[in-house]
């Protein structure tokens, strides 16, 4: 009840105890009247306590209220404060993450805007040959069984800023790729890296990706790189179905593309379509110095290369890959000592155990260009994938140069593959549309004694043919020779990480002695051959 109401009670209560005497006296009842003192006695220290309790109450009240609008104008100050401070971003987590992505080794920072990772790749090779040259008159007239190093490499890739991305990979292999060997004019050919012409620099390129129109993503990068051009190259090494790339791509690659060659351009892609054009020159480890006498220096080629590839069709479970492919060599490299401008195309039959090459063009002479033209195609239907290459090669060459040959045509070449492959434990090949290529096998059980898985198994085939020859019968022709190799491959994904590769090829190389001599220099060969992969 309230304090009014309270005190209206007392104030009642005192006059009936100043009337009760007489009350008392008519009554003359004393107990009432000391029971009504007690009452009023008790009536009293309720409302002391009730006072105490309202005062303490109002208090509290006023605290409250002066807290309150203190904390508003405190939060008032800071509002003020901040609206004269510039607006930050949110701050990056703080400290580092280490983790082991398919067994390779990677730092990032929290928020995974910058990394770097060491990478490695080991091609192991060991084989031999049942080589049968057709005459006396064939060179080479035997091929060397063994083992080759076929690559070594070791480097380190990753990331900055999020979108600025960089590669420095150096590989120690083809410890007999650069010696060895012979010309159409029986020049040797010479190695003067360590581990031979293929050893050296094999990535050192920075790329920009932060760009991202049209719904894909691009990239703008330049340095030595491994350029994505024909289909065979765009697949990494470690996922090919077979030892070696068919020879018709690693011919054109090597005018003007391929790995270790210094590059300058952009690629663009989404998950249907890929788009590329590259400025390019001089692969690594070639001389430059015109003083250079043996082996001579030359002077820097360049060229471009353009491709244009997709997947337009593409289900649960299957796939469908078309592109097309462009190359200009347009400064070929001149002798820095005898001036020649020359151009040779040239390949081992898709094996490296020895180096030596059965089918070549030599050093043509008086080059002053050259072009391939090239279309691909692949498809998967689950475990199973085809995928073939055709190429036309044109060779430009000058006239009017004082020696012979004088004014001679353009001499043009061609060659083609078709593989197919099938995973016998029903693992697939997945797109990557960064590369316009397909990946390789990743085991759904890998290998262990352990917990019993086999791995992954595929089987493959492929049929490859190369054309050298030219203008036959003319003394300005070109007697290259003609190659067409069947293989057949046993690969065994024993995990993410290690694969054997077992080949099996069967060639057939003919051959005439020259432009204008039929005598027959060609030669078979059967060759089996193994080899021990190790990458992260």
């Amino acid at each position: 009840m309230g304090a009014t109401r309270v005190g209206a009670i007392v104030i009642g209560l005192a006059g009936a105890l100043a009337a009760s005497p007489a009350h008392s006296e008519s009554s003359g009842s004393n107990a009432e009247i000391a029971l009504l003192k007690q009452q009023l006695h008790m009536l009293e220290q309720k409302l002391d306590k009730l006072q105490q309790q309202t005062n303490a109450n109002t208090a509290t009240a006023a605290t409250a209220n002066a807290h309150a609008k203190a904390a508003d104008a405190k939060a008032a100050t800071v509002a003020n404060a901040n609206a004269a401070l510039p607006v930050k971003g949110p701050v990056a987590p703080f400290g580092v993450v280490v983790s082991m992505p398919n067994n390779r080794p990677t730092i990032c920072t929290a928020d995974e805007q910058n990394c770097i990772a060491i990478t490695s790749r080991v091609h192991w090779d060991v084989g031999g040959y049942n080589y049968r040259p057709d005459t006396a008159g064939t060179s080479p007239q035997k091929l060397d069984d063994g083992e080759n190093l076929r690559r070594a490499r070791i480097g380190v890739i990753g990331k900055f800023f999020g979108d600025w991305n960089y590669a420095l990979i150096y590989d120690f292999g083809g410890t007999a790729d650069g010696f060895g060997g012979t010309g159409a004019a029986g020049a040797t050919a010479v190695g003067f890296l360590p581990g031979g012409a293929t050893a050296g620099v094999e990535n050192a390129y920075l790329s920009y990706t932060g760009f991202k129109p049209f719904g894909g993503k691009m990239a703008i990068e330049g340095g030595i790189m491994d350029l994505p051009w024909t289909m065979d190259e765009a697949t990494s090494s470690n996922d090919i179905l077979f030892m070696e790339r068919a020879s018709v791509g690693i011919i054109a690659q090597n005018i003007a593309a391929g790995d270790f060659r210094s590059t300058f351009g952009t690629r663009w892609w989404n998950d249907q379509l890929w788009v590329g054009g590259y400025v390019t020159g001089p692969t690594t480890g070639a001389i430059h110095s015109a003083s250079t006498v043996s082996p001579p220096g030359t002077s820097e080629q360049y060229g471009g290369v353009v491709r244009i590839a997709g997947n337009p069709i593409s289900g649960k479970n299957y796939s469908v890959h078309i592109g097309a492919d462009a190359e200009w060599l347009i400064q070929p490299p001149r002798n820095l000592v005898t001036q020649a401008q020359t151009l040779t195309l040239s390949d081992r039959p898709e094996l490296r155990i020895d180096p030596t090459t059965l089918i070549s063009t030599g050093a043509i002479a008086n080059v002053s260009g050259a072009q391939v033209y090239g279309v691909e195609a692949a498809a998967t239907y689950g475990s199973f994938i085809a995928q073939g290459e055709y190429y036309w090669f044109n060779v430009d060459r000058t006239a009017n140069t004082g020696l012979p040959p004088f004014g001679a045509p353009s001499l043009k070449f061609d060659g083609g593959y078709a593989q197919v492959g099938y995973v016998l434990t029903g693992e697939t090949r997945a797109y990557n549309p960064a590369t316009a290529s397909y990946g390789g096998i990743k085991p759904a059980d890998p290998f262990s004694l352990a917990s019993g898985g086999w791995g992954a198994w595929e089987i493959a085939g492929r049929v490859s043919q190369m054309n050298l020859n030219d203008q036959l019968a003319t003394a300005a022709g070109i007697a290259g020779g003609r190659q067409t190799i069947y293989t057949a491959a046993l690969n065994w994904y024993v995990n993410g990480n290690v694969r054997f590769m077992l080949d099996y090829l069967h060639g057939t190389i003919g051959k005439q002695a020259s432009p204008i001599s039929t005598a027959d220099v060609g030669s078979k060969f059967d060759a089996v051959a193994m080899r021990t992969q190790i990458a992260f």
